[in-house]
């Protein structure tokens, strides 16, 4: 009788080793997925977001400053910025003139 249990015994063991590394392999599957991985340093001069947020609010204010007042560009020379909406009113103005 001990020559019938032994291969039945070797392969309980084998089939019980391949599930446990079947087991093995899909937890470490399910950490590398799903473990948050560290967020890697900023480099050198990097801005943080908070950092970029507040430059693009300043930027587009001054847009919007830029697109929506009056303002010299170049005085000696006379050149000046107008608002978005009065400068496509002069062109709608000079190209009916032309008509």
């Amino acid at each position: 009788m001990s020559d019938a249990s032994a291969p039945s015994n070797t392969n309980f063991l084998v089939t019980l080793a391949a599930a446990i590394g079947g087991f093995a392999i899909f937890v470490l599957i399910l950490v590398v997925a799903y473990l948050p991985a560290k967020p890697e340093p900023l480099p050198e001069g990097a801005l943080t977001p908070e950092q970029r947020k507040t430059a693009l609010a300043d930027l587009r204010a001054k847009e919007k400053q830029a697109l929506t007042t009056y303002g010299w560009v170049d005085q000696t020379n006379g050149v000046v910025r107008l608002p978005v909406d009065r400068a496509v009113e002069l062109t709608i103005n000079e190209l009916n003139a032309n008509r």
